[in-house]
């Protein structure tokens, strides 16, 4: 059985190499969102290369899609990339490995970045889904300082309009956008009962936790009748001080001591997580 927690270390490794590969990067998103993303491509979705053009297969946008290192470990890790060729290409001229979802890319749905446009276009999916009688299920990722977006809401509304119990959002609240704190910036008060006032059926846990996200999907996949969110509260630059909850680490490009360092602290954690 994989150790997810280990797993998540050496992934994060990963994406700091891919940053410094490319020569930039959001690498604090990268770190919270990381093991979100490894739930559902390692985990939860019925998705996988050998099925990626299957009309039933689950469908997953990246709407916080500035967090593309992390995506890219994750699809490496998935089967759907190779690694050699994201750390070779990676913000080259002309090259499809740019930082932010390319759908030229195998596993990737949709081109995303502009930030309020993924919720909405999983609303569309998942209508779709509805319409031709399928059973996939579709999934979107957004950051917190997104959802000052009006798009997101009109999203909302409609997910909650067409009953779309086959569609979960999960909010990646690590509370820091590239401005500041989330409730400095925008305050958002308290994300459940706003998403709750919209008819979403709200969950909440602890995002760096693989336990209490399984079981957050698991309840999700079980509501019946509405849209259900994950409100998946995260650190910002998990996995080392020299980053954790920090906004200048929105996009910082570490310098050859913080690299050294963050690498350090990741294996640490990796060698720890491996010997629980």
């Amino acid at each position: 059985m994989t150790n997810m927690k280990a797993l998540s270390f050496k992934l994060r490794q990963k994406t700091v190499d891919i940053i410094m590969a490319g020569g930039g990067g959001h690498i604090g998103g990268d770190m919270s969102v990381i093991d979100i993303l490894m739930q559902l491509y390692l985990k939860e979705m019925n998705v996988s290369p050998e099925n990626a053009e299957d009309p039933d297969r689950d469908r997953f946008v990246l709407s916080k899609g500035h967090s593309m290192e992390a995506y890219y470990a994750v699809l490496c890790e998935a089967g759907f990339l190779k690694m050699n060729d994201v750390m070779q290409k990676f913000s080259r001229f002309g090259s499809e490995y740019i930082g932010h979802p390319n759908n030229h890319l195998k596993g990737i749905e949709m081109n995303s970045g502009s930030l309020g446009h993924g919720l909405p276009v999983a609303v569309g999916m998942a209508i779709a889904g509805k319409m031709d009688k399928q059973n996939y299920r579709v999934y979107t990722v957004l950051g917190d300082g997104e959802l000052a977006e009006g798009s997101v809401w009109e999203g909302a509304m409609a997910g909650h309009n067409y009953r779309l119990d086959n569609l979960c959002v999960i909010v990646d609240r690590n509370r820091l956008q590239i401005s500041g704190n989330t409730e400095d910036v925008m305050k958002q008060d308290i994300q459940e009962d706003r998403w709750a006032a919209f008819g979403w059926h709200t969950i909440s846990c602890n995002g760096n936790d693989f336990d209490e996200l399984a079981d957050a999907f698991m309840k999700a996949k079980s509501y019946k009748g509405d849209p259900s969110v994950i409100i998946a509260n995260t650190v910002k630059g998990y996995g080392s001080a020299v980053m954790e909850n920090k906004s200048s680490w929105h996009h910082h490009l570490p310098d050859k001591e913080e690299y050294h360092q963050i690498m350090q602290d990741l294996k640490a954690k990796e060698a720890a997580a491996e010997n629980e």
